[in-house]
């Protein structure tokens, strides 16, 4: 998986397809990039060639002195046995852009189930041991597009469907419905599960949690103005990963917090990127292991929240990946009680800016990509021995 590659991307797919056949590998923290080995199979071998991946085959002496150049350096090998379960959190109607998570597992071809609120209000998350959050604002504001985007027939659609959906459940709204949704993802976290979650999802997600009992939407979003006094009030014990933030509540100001710096980020432009830590596979293997790549220096990319501000960060949150000499922490990871989440600023990995109703990107002139790589990383995670990840 270092620079020989020549498909990055599929190569998870072929990890977790042969997973599900039985066939084990070793994920080689550190080594070659964060390679993949298994015992020869005529199977794996079939796989590669149909996928363009690139492969070796090794005798077993050469396993061995591979296994002990690990030993001997900052590397590990950790045994993936189980093929996890998927699901994707994305809305029955097709809306005007594309989800990078999606995009990644349709290209490397790895089957995952979508879900939505119905699914999570009836108690389905505990079928899957990896979910993952569509760019959607758990802080019932809409994404903040009533202004730009509320004529629109796609925006009517969407909080039609959303208030629909909170009737036949017996809530209000939609906006009460999604905060209801967040706390049922929250203990799908405690009680163990792999949360991964892009671009405006892990700081609405935040926002629902830190909300809960507050009337933190204005008049377009529930009918009624928002509590001027909302922001006094937050329970930041409730979130997964941000402290000590504030709301902006106004339908008119199109950002929904302080804790992200799109602004920033956009002044930047597309030559900046994001650095990853380089984490002790032995003694941090989840970190390690979430960071894998064959490129240390990750290109920067907009999102309707593109990164977090480190001081907006509770004490437990680790930083996978920072953009230097700045407050944005890109990429962070964090235990919560039995579980773990990951959160990915940013929309689209190889689109620096990526506006609504602009075409998905094809990944086939992507396939080498560090930024979509990293969500990929997060796909194999559960599959990892548990006792192997034990922090």
């Amino acid at each position: 998986m270092d620079d020989v590659q020549t498909d990055h991307l599929k190569a998870y797919g072929v990890v977790y397809r042969s997973l599900q056949k039985g066939i084990n590998f070793d994920w080689l923290l550190n080594y070659r990039g964060g390679s993949f080995m298994s015992e020869y199979s005529k199977e794996v071998e079939e796989e590669c060639q149909k996928n363009g991946v690139y492969y070796e085959i090794i005798s077993s002496t050469k396993a061995s002195n591979i296994y002990q150049i690990i030993d001997e350096n900052n590397m590990n090998a950790l045994r993936l046995e189980v093929a996890p379960k998927l699901a994707v959190y994305v809305p029955p109607y097709a809306e005007p852009w594309d989800d990078a998570v999606e995009l990644a597992l349709n290209y490397a071809g790895i089957p995952y189930d979508r879900i939505w609120d119905n699914d999570i209000l009836e108690g389905k998350l505990s079928r899957y041991d990896w979910v993952h959050l569509h760019h959607e604002d758990f802080a019932g504001m809409y994404g903040k597009f009533e202004v730009p985007y509320g004529y629109t027939k796609w925006y009517k659609r969407m909080k039609e469907m959303d208030n629909a959906t909170a009737k036949k459940y017996g809530f209000p709204n939609g906006p009460v419905m999604k905060q209801r949704v967040a706390i049922i993802i929250r203990e799908y976290v405690k009680n163990g599960g792999f949360l991964f979650a892009m671009c405006s999802a892990p700081i609405t997600l935040d926002i629902a949690l830190a909300s809960i009992g507050l009337d933190i939407w204005d008049r377009p979003y529930d009918g009624d103005p928002y509590d001027p006094t909302a922001n006094d009030k937050l329970n930041f014990e409730n979130t997964l990963a941000f402290k000590n933030f504030k709301v902006f509540m106004s339908y008119l100001n199109d950002e929904e917090s302080d804790i992200d710096v799109t602004r920033e980020a956009d002044m930047r432009g597309p030559q900046a990127c994001f650095k990853l830590f380089e984490f002790s596979a032995k003694y941090d293997p989840i970190p390690s292991l979430l960071t894998q790549n064959h490129e240390n220096c990750v290109k920067e990319f907009l999102g309707r929240d593109t990164g977090f501000r480190k001081n907006k960060l509770k004490p437990y949150v680790i930083v996978l990946g920072e953009v230097e000499g700045t407050d944005e922490a890109k990429y962070i990871y964090a235990n919560f009680g039995k579980g773990f989440f990951t959160f990915y600023g940013g929309h689209d990995p190889e689109d620096f800016k990526h506006f609504v109703g602009d075409p998905p990107t094809d990944l086939s002139k992507h396939k080498h990509s560090p930024g979509y790589r990293l969500i990929l990383n997060n796909v194999l995670f559960p599959a990892a021995q548990p006792q192997k990840l034990k922090t």
